[in-house]
């Protein structure tokens, strides 16, 4: 997979304030208010900012957390998984590998009743869902 690079401005130039706000100063989007927390339609979840293929949509579930739910990455490369110490607690960042944008965090041993015991947290604004064609 080929990288994408761009300088802090050419990110500024493609990417609306809250865009960038998330994704490439890992904020956070208010719980509920994302455009995929709710959605059931089959499809694939792109990154907002480079296009990558992420998430499938058989991987997403009903987590009730506020934010668009997966038990996995598409592809086990395309996401990277970061240490986040930020907020006084320790977390796992998940980043985009294609673009190094910030998506949301994972949690593990949670209890739901998925395949993996993973919760791919994601903000809705990181990505983009390109609905199956059928």
């Amino acid at each position: 997979m080929e990288k994408v690079v761009r300088s802090e401005a050419e990110w500024r130039q493609v990417l609306s304030p809250e865009e960038y706000r998330v994704l490439r100063q890992a904020g956070t989007e208010p719980p509920f208010t994302g455009e995929y927390v709710n959605t059931k339609t089959e499809g694939v979840y792109t990154c907002r900012a480079c296009g990558a293929e992420l998430f499938r949509s058989e991987a997403k579930f009903d987590s009730h957390c506020g934010w668009p739910s997966f038990y996995e990455p598409s592809d086990s490369d395309a996401v990277v998984l970061l240490e986040d110490r930020s907020l006084g607690m320790i977390r796992t960042e998940v980043r985009c590998a294609r673009c190094d944008s910030h998506l949301g965090h994972v949690f593990h041993g949670e209890g739901y009743p998925t395949p993996t015991d993973d919760r791919y947290c994601i903000n809705s604004i990181a990505l983009r869902l390109e609905p199956e064609q059928g």
